[in-house]
C-alpha cells in the first residue's frame, strides 16, 4: 500500500514490562511499515517508538501498549503505560545532549512533527498516552 494510501489502520501491541519489549516493539512497527508501504518512515518510527515504549518500561511498573495509527498521510506512534502522572516536560537538546538520562521526550519532540500526551485508562486501569506524529512528507 502506498504513502497515500486513504484507509486508516490502527495496530496495539501489548507487552509485559520487559526491557526486551523495545527490540520487540521496534521490530514489529518495522514490520508494519514495511508491510503497508511506508518504509520511508521506519527510522525514524523506530527511534520515536524506543523512546516512547523504553521510557514506559523503564518509569513504570506495569504492561505497556505500543500503538501505531495511520490515517490521512500521518503516522501516529504512541505508548500507554500505566502511571497517570504525566511526563517531565522535554528539555531543549542542545543542553541534555550529554547526559545520561532524560533525552527521551527532547528527542521525540525534535523528530517529529507533533507531541502530546493525555490521561488514558485501559481496562479500567489509569495511565496516560504518550504520542507524536510522522507525516509522510
Amino acid at each position: 500500500m502506498p504513502e497515500n494510501d486513504p484507509e486508516p489502520w490502527q495496530y496495539v501491541l501489548s507487552i509485559p514490562n520487559d526491557p526486551r519489549a523495545v527490540t520487540i516493539s521496534r521490530r514489529t512497527l518495522r514490520l508494519i511499515l514495511t508491510m503497508h508501504g511506508l518504509i520511508g518512515l521506519v527510522d525514524v518510527a523506530e527511534l520515536l517508538a524506543t523512546e516512547l515504549v523504553g521510557n514506559a518500561v523503564r518509569h513504570t511498573k506495569g504492561p505497556v501498549d505500543l500503538r501505531v495509527c495511520w490515517s490521512a498521510g500521518v503516522l501516529r506512534i504512541g505508548a500507554w503505560d500505566g502511571d497517570p502522572q504525566p511526563p517531565e516536560p522535554p528539555g531543549q537538546l542542545d543542553r541534555i545532549a550529554d547526559q545520561e538520562e532524560g533525552r527521551g521526550l527532547a528527542l521525540v519532540r525534535a523528530c517529529s512533527d507533533l507531541w502530546g500526551w493525555q490521561p488514558q485508562s485501559r481496562y479500567g486501569n489509569r495511565g496516560k498516552f504518550i504520542w507524536c506524529d510522522l507525516a509522510a512528507a
